[in-house]
């Protein structure tokens, strides 16, 4: 009954779109074996989404996510040949940019050349630095005696960004693309949406689906809540302010990379405190957010051009009798329009190889040069100065040594703590909880969530990257330091 070719499916004499609206799936009537159908493909497709996103298994004595299980052996597969493959990918990015941007001037009608037609002199230099970078650190891993140059490729710097960050985004997007259609297509989606839109709506002015990119974000990664929500608003689940409001809110670390955050700063014993008052600062601060340029100066459109209406925003924010049996049906009818797994997951692979070369060269260009300034400059230092004021009217001790880690969080989410890793032993408990509590709910860092951001082509610009970062490191600030007297 499906039709690959196109995207709609018919029901009796009825043909619906697979990518329609969640209310407008209330319409559709489906026949017993219809229904049957439906049920079965959303149990047994976002069960299985489910368990490969948010539960855990023991592997060598720990507990890991199912997502991260297998795209860590789907890097490690390849072990240093995968830097290899980086600089393929990075350099192909180089030379395919180049060759649209000043040596084919023919209409831009391919697919690549839309990809890059909006690149400007700007992406052009952060692409050769990336291809550098991922060039001298590729050799370094794979040539013997070849140690490259310290500044870009040393532990504190490339050693920081491509192992756990460049490599692992890259198993990120490309397992991700697997398992994301099983989570976003066949209807769990609907009865989360449907039992937390009346909390979602008035709080975050966003729809409750968002709260599986939020949780996305918490178990698995920061980098994964980013794609998903950018999936989403290409599917016109969300509008342009909705998807921006959720990426530079909800995409917190995870559950795993916070632990180690904290262990850095000492605070492995604290640690379900610390992440505990991080967890509830980023729904506090969330709609702040929502409410405060840029973001809420976003439009309220979607990415096919309808503009969403007042109606559609407040049309289901109250609970009654019927709500669950809504979000269930709304699920198994959107499993049964949907498209064949074969052809969702075809094309979420499509979607993904088509992004990976940008994400992975301006991870690499942006990350490795966010960390080159924090290693070798005094820039944070200097804006460091800014901060100390701030720190010691919120009677935060220690101000003068931490001052300078609150802003280095936005080249990379890890920096402030290590950079108050050699003063543990002098630091006080509340001066390391500070900066962790800060660090971690500030969520947009340069080296991985912005640069997914932009290179995903989502509708928020540099310049309002970092106007959310100061607006979030703000807020954040006071909200933390009230912590941090009350609990220690």
């Amino acid at each position: 009954m499906e039709n690959n070719n196109v995207n709609s499916i018919e029901v009796g004499k009825v043909t619906y779109d697979s990518d329609m609206q969640s209310t407008d799936l209330d319409s559709i009537q489906l026949s017993s074996n219809e229904y049957l159908t439906g049920l079965l493909k959303m149990v047994i497709l976002s069960a299985i989404g489910i368990f490969v996103f948010f539960f855990s298994v023991p592997v060598n004595g720990e507990s890991k996510i199912v997502f991260a299980v297998i795209y860590n052996a789907f890097i490690n597969m390849f072990g240093n040949f995968a830097y290899w493959i980086l600089l393929t990918l990075i350099g192909g990015n180089l030379i395919v940019h180049l060759k649209y941007k000043y040596f084919d001037k023919s209409p831009k009608v391919s697919l690549l050349a839309k990809i890059y037609e909006n690149d400007t002199v700007v992406h052009s230099v952060l692409y050769a630095i990336g291809t550098l970078y991922a060039l001298l650190y590729a050799m370094k891993v794979n040539v013997p005696g070849f140690e490259g140059v310290e500044i870009i490729t040393g532990a504190a710097t490339g050693g920081s960004v491509f192992p756990p960050i460049v490599l692992g985004v890259l198993g990120i997007i490309t397992v991700g693309a697997v398992f994301m259609p099983l989570l976003l297509n066949y209807g769990v989606l609907e009865i989360i949406g449907v039992l937390l839109e009346p909390l979602m709506r008035p709080l975050f002015k966003v729809p409750g689906k968002a709260a599986l990119d939020a949780t996305a974000s918490f178990v698995s990664s920061s980098s994964l809540g980013v794609l998903i929500t950018n999936r989403l608003w290409k599917m016109n689940v969300y509008t342009e302010k909705e998807m921006v409001t959720i990426m530079t809110g909800f995409s917190a670390v995870s559950i795993g990379f916070a632990y180690l955050v904290i262990e850095t700063a000492g605070l492995a014993d604290q640690f379900i405190k610390v992440y505990g008052i991080s967890f509830i600062l980023v729904f506090l601060i969330a709609p702040i957010m929502v409410r405060i340029p840029p973001v809420s100066r976003k439009k309220d459109i979607f990415f096919n051009g309808h503009e969403q209406t007042v109606e559609e925003r407040m049309e289901e924010t109250s609970y009654n009798s019927k709500t669950l049996s809504r979000g269930f049906n709304r699920a198994v009818k959107r499993a049964y329009i949907a498209k064949s797994l074969g052809y969702n997951l075809k094309e979420s692979l499509k979607d993904s190889i088509l992004i990976i070369p940008q994400v992975l060269t301006m991870l690499s260009a942006v990350g490795v040069s966010a960390l080159i300034l924090a290693e070798y400059t005094p820039v944070f230092n200097w804006v460091g100065y800014v901060f100390e004021p701030i720190v010691r009217v919120l009677q935060i001790p220690d101000a003068a040594i931490i001052a300078a880690s609150i802003p280095i969080g936005i080249a990379e989410m890890f920096l402030p703590v290590l950079l108050i890793q050699n003063h543990i032993e002098v630091l006080s408990i509340e001066a390391r909880a500070f900066v962790t509590i800060v660090s971690m709910v500030q969520i947009i860092f340069f080296s991985e969530t912005a640069t997914v951001m932009l290179a995903t082509k989502s509708p928020i610009k540099v310049r309002e990257i970092v106007i959310c970062f100061i607006e979030r490191t703000l807020i954040a600030m006071p909200l933390a330091a009230i912590a941090i007297h009350i609990f220690f």
